[in-house]
């Protein structure tokens, strides 16, 4: 029970008791007072009768006596009448049962003991005592009357107990409606939300118990800020450069094999090397400070770049050397790219330099192209020796050719995919994720289509074509579709996880019918939604909203490829998934680096803190795993528990 109603309910039984006494006391009283009118009614009977019927009963004259009593006896407010002469002799007498009648419960004539009084007068005639007058009144008058009495006391009290109840409920909700406010922060608190009472009440333990909310919600806030920011420094120091704050050489090489050596989902690429020939000796002629900014220009305008091309992979590999990979766009579009970064750079180089001429910057870009067959060490080591290329031919953008080299996609493979989306041909794989008891959550699911020979081709090879015939929301809805008829036909098979397109996320007919589909599942909580953690930041009100109406469906909602996005971790207690999928990139050495260890355990902590979820992907090594589980992950998900496997 509610304070409220408890505090309802005491004052209730306060004014119960009180009503209960004052009933009492105003019964009584009644009694009291209809006991006395009764006692002078039948007093002033005896003396009428005494003066009228003294000279009757000095004669004896018994019939006189018989009619006067009779007359009066047929009110009905007497029990008994008896009239005796002075020497003792019953002149005549008159009586009649108690008998109440059906006007007053017989329920009430029990409980209420009424006894009417007796009154005797003597009776004188001539100054001399001629007989006396015994008069008792008869008890049904006094219990119609209580009866009446109680009635209207009783339906006042009910009417007056239930206006007092509600004056004293509105009362009581109005002083105390602060107390709700503490519950509902109370509520948000454990649900990682913080929030504050604007409106502080004037009552002054009231007011102290609501400022005392506020001050421990911004502190348990402000501890979370902290946290995060002392995260953020961490991984700043671990995976930052301090000149540029692109991923450092340790970590770009690790994003790059993740992309191009596990997830293998970044299609055709192109690997741009770019190099600044002769840094130390720049250094001397510019000086530290303007060399140092004209590498925080040149890393600038990498990060320009990548942002208009789409999806891509940037970081400085050495002091010298910086990467950025692209999917590869078309060979007259990507000659513009390395030429415009040029030119670009070139202009805000002459103005460091403070010449009026022309002035080339000394960068050299070395171009290797790849597809999901190329891993990262490959294409890094082409773009290298394009650049010893480059630099021997003092030419400054060099592509690498080698035999067998990738080949521009032909338009019949265009057709091929844009068919196979279209009427929803494409399979799904999964694999699974593992908690720590070793039971299995749920499984991640694949899109795969059939390449012309019908032979299975990953997502590298057709994703890129997908995207750039605009065509991702279609292939999602075509996934989503597989996956809920997969679910519908086996009741009992394990939970299964889709991971959305950033387009289909920000497409509001899209997410509509999502919801819809969803909706027609008998248990919705069979199926998770996740999102790539960019696409989230980079549309977060969207998603937000998209996640509180997957929470009112039951569906569960993780971030995928955690902790590697530059902008932080403060959008998580906005958006409160149901888990967090750590990036694979920051996993690989988990088992012999300790700094790595550092940092996951404290993205671990993060997630915790908010009562999410947080699992592991890329699993690969029974070490990965030991050391993982040592970190407190909640599950795990790899080749370690198995490839992903055709989902039937």
């Amino acid at each position: 029970m509610s304070l409220v109603n408890q505090l309802i309910a005491a004052t209730l039984a306060v004014m119960l008791g009180l009503a209960s006494g004052t009933i009492y006391i105003v019964s009584d009283s009644s009694k009291r007072m209809l006991t006395n009118q009764l006692e002078s009614h039948a007093l002033d009977t005896a003396t009428h009768l005494g003066l009228y019927l003294a000279p009757y009963i000095a004669s004896r004259d018994a019939a006189t006596v018989e009619a006067t009593v009779n007359a009066i006896f047929d009110s009905g407010f007497y029990q008994r009448i008896d009239v005796v002469t002075a020497n003792g002799d019953m002149l005549f007498s008159k009586s009649t049962a108690p008998v109440i009648g059906n006007t007053v419960p017989e329920w009430f004539v029990n409980l209420v003991q009424l006894t009417p009084p007796a009154m005797t007068r003597e009776v004188t005639y001539n100054w001399t005592k001629s007989g006396s007058i015994f008069v008792q009144g008869h008890p049904g008058y006094a219990y119609q009357a209580y009866w009446r009495v109680a009635q209207e006391t009783l339906l006042w009290f009910l009417f007056l107990a239930l206006l007092s109840t509600l004056a004293i409920a509105l009362l009581l909700r109005v002083i105390l409606r602060p107390l709700k406010g503490v519950e509902a922060q109370a509520i948000a608190l454990t649900r990682k939300q913080y929030i504050e009472q604007p409106r502080i009440p004037k009552t002054r333990e009231l007011r102290r118990v609501v400022e005392a909310m506020n001050q421990m919600v911004r502190q348990v806030h402000q501890m979370f800020e902290e946290q995060s920011q002392n995260i953020e420094e961490l991984r700043r120091q671990a995976y930052r450069d301090d000149l540029t704050g692109l991923p450092n050489p340790r970590a770009t090489r690790a994003q790059l094999g993740e992309r191009l050596d596990y997830r293998r989902d970044f299609g055709p690429c192109a690997l741009l090397y770019i190099h600044i020939d002769k840094l130390q000796d720049l250094n001397q002629a510019l000086g530290a400070q303007k060399t140092d900014n004209f590498i925080r220009l040149l890393a600038e305008k990498l990060g320009e770049t990548g942002t208009r091309a789409g999806d891509h992979v940037i970081g400085r590999l050495s002091g010298a050397d910086f990467t950025l990979l692209l999917e590869r766009p078309a060979p007259d579009q990507l000659q513009r790219i390395a030429t415009g970064l040029l030119t670009s750079i070139d202009q805000n180089y002459q103005q460091l330099c403070q010449s009026e001429t022309h002035t080339e910057a000394p960068l050299f870009i070395g171009i290797a192209l790849g597809n999901d067959e190329t891993g990262a060490a490959q294409l890094q080591s082409n773009a290298q020796l394009a650049i010893e290329k480059a630099m021997q031919d003092h030419k400054r953008i060099h592509y690498f050719q080698a035999a067998g080299d990738p080949q521009p996609i032909d338009e019949s493979w265009h057709a091929h995919v844009s068919a196979a989306i279209d009427q929803q041909q494409i399979f799904l794989q999964a694999q699974p994720v593992i908690a720590r008891d070793e039971t299995k959550l749920h499984r991640e699911v694949f899109a795969r289509i059939l390449n012309r020979d019908n032979s299975p081709c990953s997502a590298g090879d057709f994703i890129s074509v997908v995207r750039e015939l605009g065509l991702m929301t279609d292939m999602d809805r075509a996934v989503v579709n597989h996956a809920l008829d997969y679910l519908q036909r086996n009741p009992s098979a394990a939970s299964l996880a889709i991971n959305l397109s950033n387009e289909s996320a920000t497409d509001a007919s899209f997410c509509q019918w999502l919801l819809e589909r969803l909706a027609t599942l008998p248990a919705p909580d069979r199926l998770c939604i996740e999102l790539n953690e960019s696409s989230v930041l980079n549309n977060l009100a969207d998603i937000e909203g998209l996640r509180t109406a997957l929470r009112q469906l039951g569906c569960r909602f993780g971030v995928d490829n955690f902790g590697v996005h530059p902008s932080g971790f403060g959008y998580l207690y906005k958006l409160q998934p149901d888990y967090i999928k750590i990036d694979g990139s920051l996993l690989h050495d988990i088992d012999s680096d300790a700094q790595d260890q550092f940092f996951v355990s404290s993205l671990v902590s993060v997630a915790h803190s908010l009562d999410i979820a947080a699992y592991a992907e890329r699993v690969e090594r029974t070490s990965q795993l030991t050391q993982l589980l040592r970190l407190k992950i909640d599950a795990t998900q790899g080749f370690l528990h198995g490839t992903p496997a055709p989902l039937r």
